[in-house]
């Protein structure tokens, strides 16, 4: 590993310091890409206006004129956080724009596949639904939004996913990533893409005369749920998803949330009053994602929707028990996979420059986790396969995959079914994160496919894991009123937690639970803990470690400690 020092534009840093911003804040926004006090107004006025979001004004006046003529609407949501989130956006913001017929429906992971597919079409309009509105998904269903047509339905595809070459037939599309739209938001999440063409509905029935500026129903409501899904979906947190998110916050953390959301917090054992995005991301949005994985989403959605707090607690409940099975789950099949994988390369040699793990006995509700799990193990783009669930296709193999910068996944796949059309029967997804199908007689195909394209796109340079850090931590910055000034901030993708580096001396160092590395530490001459969670190799006496910031408490008393993320040896 290389832990490398992000660069600071001093005067970047310098006048964020001069309007106010704490100097610690100011340098670490500053390496950030801030560049003006401005940027960190995170008021609902500074949003990108939904004007800009193609297909949102042609989405509102359909739906405007679809709640007119009493018609009956039904979302298709996809079986993730980011789906499940955009999902109970949809439905409580449209009941709250005056739908009142507002259904949902969530495919099958095993069983239906992911996105409209015709099937699920045909039973949109078996439920007698006039109106499909797809979230988070849609951009690439082809033909399940011609069989939807055919069937007499009108179709919105609200999503955020890249388009393939054909888009489909819809009415209307809303999509930042379309061709022709100018939002600036690439990155909003599928949640955004949903709130985004509510805050345009709205401004249309308000055109209309259906409400006053100072009468309209209040949509920041939902602004707890946009955020939760926006930092689930792991999306680049810009500019403009960084302000839905420090909303969504605020108003939990001031106690303004569906009751589902308070109760994720209560069995997470999270506090609301002090909620941060990495609540989201590794305490709330494992157990909806675990809903879709391993049993029904309509749990996930259904806390998410309800407003009985009993009834949320009781979904909340049964959501962190499936969540914990798919803990057990997964590290069965981690250590297994793990094996796998590195049985491809002899002790001290390099990995493969791609990675395929495939084992008959894998459960394809956790296969993005474990590759994830590879990936950041080795650092290598990594695929990992389980059999196909689904009837009718006994001899499939469903991959979801995991990418490093400098690969990107979705575009790896394009040119693999490029060079051989016969082996991807269906393919997905962003830079970072994919899914495909393969016919298992194809598995050694793809692996040899995926593999060549890794070698002629990673470099030497690449396949080195680098570590980016905020350089050393002045001592003065030690401090346990700093670590929750840190941590109230809006980190996440693309705008990176702070993580500092710098030689320490270890004084001392033990193993806890067999599995982690307690450490005492001297950092510029004064002493202070560490852990390294999941680390068991011993460190040297001198060493530069990468480490976030934290506190603990102990009798009372709050310290300061730091959480390892590297060392380079």
């Amino acid at each position: 590993m290389k832990i490398v020092e992000r660069d600071i534009p001093p005067r970047a840093a310098w006048a964020l310091e001069q309007a106010g911003v704490h100097p610690l804040l100011a340098q670490l926004y500053a390496a950030r890409g801030v560049l003006a006090p401005d940027e960190l107004n995170d008021g609902l006025a500074r949003l990108l206006p939904p004007t800009g979001l193609k297909g949102a004004l042609a989405g509102a006046v359909l739906l405007a004129d679809s709640i007119a003529a009493d018609r009956r609407l039904c979302i298709v949501a996809d079986y993730d956080c980011d789906g499940a989130t955009a999902c109970a956006v949809a439905v409580r913001g449209l009941r709250l724009l005056g739908a009142r017929h507002v259904d949902y429906l969530v495919p099958d992971r095993v069983i239906d596949g992911y996105g409209l597919t015709p099937p699920i079409a045909q039973r949109v309009k078996d439920s007698g639904a006039d109106i499909l509105i797809t979230v988070d998904n849609g951009i690439a269903s082809v033909e399940g939004v011609a069989r939807a047509n055919a069937l007499g339905l009108q179709v919105l595809v609200t999503d955020h996913h890249l388009p393939g070459a054909q888009l489909p037939d819809a009415a209307v599309i809303v999509n930042p990533n379309q061709p022709g739209c100018g939002f600036e938001s690439k990155s909003i999440a599928g949640v955004g893409v949903m709130f985004y063409l509510l805050l345009a509905l709205r401004a249309e029935l308000r055109r209309r005369g259906a409400y006053s500026e100072q009468g309209q129903p209040k949509l920041d409501a939902l602004l707890p749920l946009v955020a939760l899904g926006t930092v689930a979906d792991v999306v680049k947190l810009d500019a403009n998803n960084r302000r839905l998110v420090a909303q969504g916050l605020k108003r939990i953390r001031a106690g303004t949330m569906p009751p589902g959301v308070a109760s994720l917090f209560a069995v997470a054992a999270r506090k609301t009053q002090t909620a941060t995005t990495f609540d989201f991301g590794f305490a709330l949005g494992p157990r909806i994602n675990a809903a879709g994985r391993l049993s029904d989403m309509r749990l996930g959605i259904e806390c998410l929707l309800t407003d009985d707090a009993s009834r949320a607690d009781e979904l909340a409940r049964m959501l962190d028990a499936i969540n914990r099975e798919r803990r057990e789950i997964e590290g069965g099949m981690r250590d297994q996979a793990m094996e796998i994988a590195q049985a491809l390369f002899e002790e001290g040699e390099e990995p493969p420059a791609a990675i395929c793990v495939f084992d008959p006995d894998f459960h394809e509700g956790v296969v993005g986790i474990v590759a994830s799990r590879i990936k950041d193990r080795l650092h290598r783009p990594t695929f990992v396969f389980a059999a196909s669930q689904a009837n009718g296709r006994e001899h499939e193999l469903k991959g979801s995959g995991r990418s490093i910068p400098g690969f990107h996944l979705r575009d790896a796949l394009d040119l693999v079914t490029k060079r051989h059309p016969q082996v991807l029967l269906r393919f997905g997804g962003h830079a970072m994160a994919a899914g495909c199908t393969i016919a298992e007689e194809n598995l050694p195909l793809f692996e040899q496919a995926l593999e060549q394209v890794a070698r002629e796109w990673l470099d030497a340079a690449t396949l080195m894991r680098r570590l980016q850090t905020d350089g050393p931590l002045a001592p003065r910055y030690r401090r346990a009123d700093l670590v929750d000034t840190l941590h109230h901030e809006v980190w996440g993708q693309g705008f990176a937690p702070p993580v500092f580096s710098e030689e320490v001396e270890v004084v001392s160092q033990r193993l806890v639970a067999d599995k982690h590395l307690a450490l005492k530490l001297r950092h510029q001459g004064q002493a202070v803990d560490g852990i390294w969670f999941g680390h068991t190799d011993p460190l040297p006496a001198r060493v530069k470690l990468a480490f976030r910031l934290d506190a603990d408490e102990w009798q009372g008393v709050r310290r300061v400690r730091f959480l390892v993320e590297g060392a380079e040896l």
